[in-house]
């Protein structure tokens, strides 16, 4: 045999398939996205852009209320779903399936339900109340209010069930003994659950945030950056730049220009889970 004996030629030639698989599955792709998208004119004629302004705050926006809110109500759920009894188990059967469902269908019947006048909405209003509903995707905030609950609606699940994990996890002695010396519900969340989970909290949301930067999907099929491009976030400009108008290096350098966000969040979010006790 050509390695026996040899145990560094063995590790070698173990090593070369993963070695490969990462030089041409990261470092290739990003070698390329840098050597395209990071020239400096193209970052001018970003900022020269009236729209990019108006899509970096849209972008904050978006992660912002949506993702802290989301994160929040999570915590919250996973103390009712964590609760035995067969009323829980079903409704925790049908919040869990907008997490189950691919996203493209889910996020397109979101877009018909507030597409105005034929969408379920307006005829839920007409039927109930006599009124005809707004035009969701004519105003602005109204459209970027249903790119934020299309986007809770989708992800809350996969993090209550994460929170409900880590809940399960704590002693119940904590709980008995904390209920002895008098502490009510609130106070026990107060006092033991939110304390235990905070480190886990935030690691959520640091890296909730920086998947969401990159979110294209939600606004891309509710609002479609609708009305006239007003609720887009940066990586919806940037497919659209890349592909739509052919111009993939304006199109990457879009999205590249959420790494002074992100490179931040990513350190971050390491140095707290080597906080936690966990190696990588």
């Amino acid at each position: 045999m050509i390695f026996q004996g040899s145990d560094t030629a063995w590790a070698v030639a173990f090593l070369l398939p993963y070695a490969a698989v990462f030089v041409f599955c990261v470092l290739y792709p990003l070698g390329i996205a840098l050597w395209l998208g990071g020239r400096p004119h193209l970052f001018v004629e970003l900022f020269e852009d009236p729209n990019y302004l108006r899509t970096v705050g849209n972008t904050l926006l978006f992660v912002g209320i949506g993702v802290n809110l989301k994160m929040f109500l999570a915590l919250l759920l996973s103390g009712l779903f964590i609760r035995r009894g067969w009323r829980v188990r079903a409704i925790f059967m049908f919040f869990i399936l907008p997490w189950a469902l691919p996203a493209l269908p889910a996020f397109l019947s979101i877009h018909w339900m507030f597409i105005g006048w034929g969408g379920l909405v307006h005829n839920f209003l007409v039927v109930l109340f006599d009124t005809d509903g707004p035009i969701w995707f004519n105003d602005r905030w109204l459209a970027m209010g249903t790119n934020i609950y299309a986007y809770m609606w989708k992800w809350l699940p996969f993090w209550t069930v994460v929170f409900m994990a880590a809940r399960v996890a704590i002693p119940k002695e904590i709980y008995e003994a904390a209920e002895v010396d008098g502490a009510n519900g609130p106070r026990r969340f107060v006092h033991i659950t939110f304390p235990l989970l905070a480190n886990l909290y935030l690691v959520c949301t640091l890296l909730s945030t920086a998947w969401t930067i990159g979110d294209f999907t939600t606004v891309a099929f509710v609002s479609g950056g609708a009305p006239a491009l007003q609720t887009q976030v940066l990586a919806t400009p940037g497919s659209r730049t890349a592909v739509s108008i052919a111009n993939p290096p304006l199109g990457i350098a879009t999205m590249l220009s959420a790494l002074p966000l992100l490179i931040p969040l990513v350190i971050l979010l390491m140095r707290r889970v080597h906080k936690s006790g966990i190696q990588l």
